[in-house]
C-alpha cells in the first residue's frame, strides 16, 4: 500500500515496530507496522480520496459521513517523533482513560500523551485518536508533568484525568 501511494505521489507515513517472530526452527526479530491495518496519506481533496480508494490493497478512509477526515497533526508529529527517538516501544491499546501528560526532558520533550503503569516501569502512551491506535514507551515519572500544569489559561485538557 505505502509503495503504491508513493509511486501516485502521495506524502505517507508508514510507523513500525520491531518485535521478536517465532518460527518451528528459530527466532527473529522483524519490522512491522506499529498499526496494524494503517498507512497515513497526505491529500487535499475528494478526488485524491478517490484516487487512493483505486489502490487494490486499500480498505477505506478513515472518516465519517462527510467524507475523510484529518488526523491532529500533533498527533502523526508525536508518533514520527518516537519512531525516530531510538527509544524503546510497542504498539498499546487505544486509552480514553488515565492522566494526560506532557514530557518535560529529553527526545520526546513536548510530546503529549497518557501517563501509565506497567508493572514496576512507567510508560507514556501516545495515541492517533482517530484510528484508536496508540503507541507506549517507557519513560522516567520526572519527565513528565500533568497536562494541566502546562496547558494555556482557559484552556481544558481533552482527557479524563483520574486522581
Amino acid at each position: 500500500m505505502r509503495q503504491e501511494l508513493d509511486r501516485r505521489g502521495f506524502v505517507t507515513f508508514l510507523p513500525t515496530a520491531m518485535r521478536w517472530s517465532r518460527w518451528k526452527d528459530r527466532t527473529k526479530r522483524i519490522e512491522e507496522p506499529l498499526f496494524a491495518g494503517y498507512c497515513f496519506a497526505q491529500f487535499t481533496n475528494a478526488e485524491h480520496a478517490l484516487a487512493v480508494l483505486h489502490i487494490p490493497s486499500a480498505v477505506q478512509i478513515i472518516g465519517g459521513p462527510q467524507g475523510p477526515e484529518p488526523i491532529d497533526e500533533s498527533e502523526i508529529d508525536a508518533i514520527r517523533r518516537l519512531v525516530d527517538s531510538m527509544l524503546p516501544y510497542d504498539p498499546h491499546p487505544f486509552l480514553t482513560e488515565g492522566m494526560e501528560v506532557t514530557v518535560v526532558r529529553g527526545p520526546l520533550a513536548g510530546v503529549h500523551g497518557i501517563l501509565l503503569r506497567k508493572d514496576r516501569a512507567t510508560r507514556l502512551v501516545i495515541s492517533i485518536s482517530l484510528i484508536h491506535q496508540a503507541a507506549a514507551v517507557e519513560i522516567h515519572p520526572a519527565d513528565v508533568v500533568r497536562l494541566s500544569q502546562v496547558a494555556p489559561r482557559g484552556r481544558r485538557p481533552r482527557g479524563r484525568i483520574r486522581p
